[in-house]
């Protein structure tokens, strides 16, 4: 392995000698110099330098004048300056100029060595502490798996897995993300079979865990305060670890007061979970009360569309009071514009309600383009993806301007998606829905261990498109295709992100209520 070589720049090298000897017997190259000039010779050398000691206090061209041409030519080459001067502007100024480390003289070794621990180092260190903790954690988590967890067990667990997950994410050790992976695959299979063991059960329950149809009188109702802004965004397709991605962002400007869950109702689909928030009613409850609202997997036509009507049913039902309140939805650039303009007047509301259905357009089109598949490869790019997408988008620049107005914000979705790799072959007739992780039908013919099925979909609270209708949800990370073309769509559709089953990335959805800063 090649020494570290580190560039130290002070007009008083000399009485830095037993600094450097340490350094040198910790086996770090060091070059000297004397001034600035000389240090962006260096720099400008052939000479691969690791990280630069900077003294602020050199005659002629001074730290912060080498510092600022430094970054001209070498953005990201790590920077410590040193100094003896203590001034605030200073420090500023230096931090301003995106240095890595600050350090006041005189300095002693283990300073300067800790600075490098934590310049050059970092990210190794970071990365065997985090495979370390997670070595040990994993007997921990195995057995949890397979001791008969309840509700709150496994949103526990999940939890667990998703911060193990974003931990391992940044220190870049992929053996142990493997692992994790696997594990978080034996976990799915055993929460599929807790769901399918329960799932009717908690339908009819009154200690079952809050689902779609429940959303809003159990989390939401109850915080709306009065004589203030409430405002409520639900990102279509969210998931847990992708909310975990954004909350340091968010964080900024929000302060979380609490943090829950809720279970997706089946099938995790817009047209279903969705429709059963804002109803604040189950899909075969919505059909019998407002038929003219729901539409079936096999009727043409938009089945979102009265998302704004079924939530003023909701509302009047559960609010005894006068509310102002308005509805968007985000599909497009121009409604993300429409949005930002109204922003303003969202002070005047005492609840707002916005849809923003990116991320789902962005697992669908992942699909669909390879070059997003390049940029999404896996759980850890797709939330990069994700991150980066909201960074840049309008609603982030709406939440930061509602931020001002002191509102009360609550995100959550409507339910969460998985990266599917084990094909099943599904025998079906024409009428068949086309969703890869559920099937809705009269003849279907299906592999029994990879599906949790259902005769008579009112028992699930499901309506019934025919009188001979059948229901199937796939488990774990299953994706069903037809005999015909089998190859050809499993191609296309192995490690893609569906969303329809069952799994805890489906299912165990978020619910955030944060407060402005």
């Amino acid at each position: 392995m090649n020494k570290v070589k580190i560039l130290w720049a002070d007009d008083e090298i000399d009485l830095l000698k037993p600094q450097l000897f340490f350094l040198e017997k910790k086996g770090y190259e060091v070059i000297q110099v004397t001034n600035g000039h000389d240090a962006l010779d260096v720099i400008a050398s052939e000479v691969a330098i690791d990280c630069v000691f900077l003294d602020e206090s050199m005659p002629g061209l001074t730290g912060l004048e080498t510092l600022e041409k430094i970054r001209v030519t070498h953005k990201n080459l790590p920077i410590v300056m040193i100094t003896k001067n203590e001034a605030e502007d200073l420090m500023e100024q230096a931090i301003g100029s995106q240095i890595n480390d600050y350090l006041i003289k005189p300095v002693n070794p283990n300073q300067i060595l800790l600075s490098l621990k934590k310049i050059i180092d970092n990210k190794r260190l970071v990365s065997e502490k985090t495979a370390t903790d997670y070595q040990q954690e994993f007997r921990s988590i195995s057995m949890d798996i397979n001791s008969g967890l309840d509700r709150s067990g496994w949103n526990t667990l999940y939890k667990r897995i998703i911060d193990w997950e974003i931990k391992l994410d940044n220190s870049d050790n992929e053996p142990m993300r493997d692992i994790l992976d696997m594990q978080k695959s034996e976990a799915n299979k055993e929460f599929c079979r807790y769901v399918s063991n329960n799932y009717k059960v908690w339908l009819t329950a009154e200690d079952g865990p809050v689902f779609s149809h429940q959303l809003l009188s159990s989390y939401l109702f109850p915080k709306l305060e009065q004589d203030r802004p409430n405002v409520m965004v639900l990102f279509d397709n969210l998931r847990y670890d992708q909310w975990m991605t954004l909350a340091p962002v968010i964080n900024e400007f929000y302060r979380v007061e609490s943090e829950e869950l809720f279970y997706s109702i089946l099938p995790t689909t817009t047209q279903y979970s969705r429709n059963a928030i804002f109803a604040g009613m189950t899909p075969l409850d919505i059909q019998r009360t407002f038929p003219q609202y729901w539409l079936n997997d096999n009727e043409s036509g938009g089945k979102n569309q009265y998302e704004e009507q079924l939530l003023k049913k909701q509302l009047d039902r559960n609010i005894k009071r006068e509310l102002k309140w308005t509805y968007f939805k985000i599909r497009n650039a121009a409604d993300a514009k429409t949005l930002q303009d109204q922003v303003p007047n969202f002070k005047n509301n005492d609840l707002t309600v916005i849809v923003y259905n990116f991320i789902d357009m962005l697992s669908h089109a992942r699909t669909e383009m390879e070059v997003l598949k390049e940029l999404a490869s896996d759980e850890k790019a797709y939330r990069g993806l994700t991150k980066a997408w909201f960074l840049n988008s309008p609603i982030w620049n709406s939440l930061q301007t509602l931020a001002e107005q002191r509102v009360k914000l609550f995100i959550t979705t409507d339910h969460g998606t998985i990266r599917v790799n084990q094909p099943s072959k599904v025998l079906a007739d024409r009428e068949t829905t086309t969703n890869l992780r559920y099937k809705v039908g009269k003849n279907l013919n299906f592999q029994k261990g990879d599906v949790l099925h259902e005769d008579n979909p009112h028992t699930l609270n499901l309506p019934r498109p025919n009188i001979s209708s059948k229901f199937i949800f796939a488990k774990e990370s299953k994706f069903f295709l037809y005999p015909n073309n089998y190859s050809k769509f499993n191609r296309m559709y192995n490690d893609t992100f569906q969303h329809g089953g069952m799994s805890m990335e489906e299912m165990i959805c978020p619910f955030i209520t944060l407060e402005a800063r």
